[in-house]
């Protein structure tokens, strides 16, 4: 008997445009992704560095780039947050049959876009929605690993039979799955969030 859903947040509430921010580099001259700044993007995803050393980090890579046009290139996945989502997370918590956790790999600058995007009393109510509400910056771990997941049932003392994790990235729920947690990997453009309870 599922009692506890754990849901992705970028791609499963607020859209994105994952190519946008490397079609935006590379008016810099970014042409392929690089083991460099595949570390610097998963460090700064894990907290492992401020917005200020990650932004100069990045212009040292492209010494044509302004900060502030780094900063845009980098905010510009984010996308709108449909208000049926909203309203649909809320109806969920008002019924109150499930315990709701919200585990996003994102970073300083993306959230502070959101709460830009959204509108801070909108973030505000959707944050309420949640009884944890994990951010990777802020507990210094991501998904894939394996740990992240054990984090979250150990502190909230979930059972994974009893656990419904809802991710976009294939990576993300076999890495989930493997430790019992039931997994849906949503496909983005012909699934919605909307759709969780037949998927319960």
């Amino acid at each position: 008997m599922i009692k506890n859903i754990i849901f992705d947040f970028g791609d499963i509430f607020i859209n994105l445009d994952k190519q946008a921010p490397l079609l935006e580099m590379s008016k810099f001259g970014l042409t392929k992704m690089t083991p460099e700044l595949d570390t610097i993007f998963k460090d700064y995803e894990m907290g492992l560095m401020e917005s200020d050393v990650f932004i100069d980090a990045l212009q040292s890579i492209f010494n044509g780039a302004t900060k502030e046009q780094i900063k845009i290139a980098w905010n510009s996945i984010i996308l709108d947050f449909p208000e049926e989502r909203l309203k649909f997370i809320e109806q969920l918590k008002s019924e109150k049959k499930y315990r709701l956790f919200l585990l996003s790999n994102t970073n300083n600058l993306h959230i502070e876009q959101v709460k830009v995007s959204m509108g801070l009393e909108r973030f505000t109510r959707f944050q309420n929605c949640f009884e944890k509400f994990y951010l990777s910056q802020q507990i210094k771990m991501r998904k894939p690993n394996t740990n992240i997941y054990e984090f979250v049932l150990h502190e909230n003392r979930l059972l994974p039979n009893e656990t419904v994790f809802i991710d976009d990235t294939k990576e993300n729920t076999d890495s989930a799955s493997k430790l019992g947690i039931q997994c849906w990997n949503l496909q983005v453009g012909k699934e919605d969030v909307l759709e969780t309870l037949n998927h319960l």
